[in-house]
């Protein structure tokens, strides 16, 4: 990859690496090393967004998953595991923190007696659509400073390497 601005940590990282592995090829980490910083960066500014709307970021993942749901806006314990990618436990727990915050309610699942639905409630939504909105607004202004055609290229090459198989 060529390099078209001063040096930054990744190519002082890749630098030094090469002088202990010269046999290894470290241009990956041309992207990969980018990207881990960048991931990280974007951790800390959605947290920021989170915390500016008065939510943490798993509280945020949550209520984003019953947010999206078609009103009104309830989903089975499974199909937020689904959505959230985390343990049964974990989720049992993020839901009672959520309930006891008036986030969420518990329903009846009235296709199954013995299910469970969760349902977002009005302050729930208040909250995780202030923090959506926070987080638009913060990532559009990092994005500023890029050419629209650059962000569409940058999309469609992460969307590639999301596709690229990692096992």
């Amino acid at each position: 990859m060529a390099n078209t601005g001063p040096d930054d940590e990744v190519d002082l990282l890749i630098d030094a690496w090469s002088t202990r592995l010269p046999d290894v090829d470290l241009t990956p980490l041309d992207v990969f090393s980018r990207l881990r910083r960048v991931a990280l960066r974007l951790g800390r500014l959605r947290s920021a967004a989170f915390r500016a709307a008065g939510l943490a970021a798993w509280e945020f993942d949550v209520l984003a998953a019953l947010r999206r749901a078609d009103p009104p806006h309830r989903l089975s314990v499974a199909q937020l595991i689904d959505a959230t990618m985390i343990s049964s436990a974990a989720m049992s727990h993020r839901i009672d923190g959520l309930v006891s915050r008036e986030f969420v309610a518990r329903k009846a699942n009235p296709l199954d007696g013995r299910g469970v639905l969760v349902q977002l409630t009005d302050e729930g939504a208040r909250h995780v659509d202030a923090a959506m909105t926070a987080l638009a607004r913060r990532e559009a202004e990092v994005l500023e400073g890029i050419d629209p055609t650059d962000r569409a290229t940058l999309a469609r090459l992460l969307r590639a390497l999301l596709d690229a198989p990692v096992d």
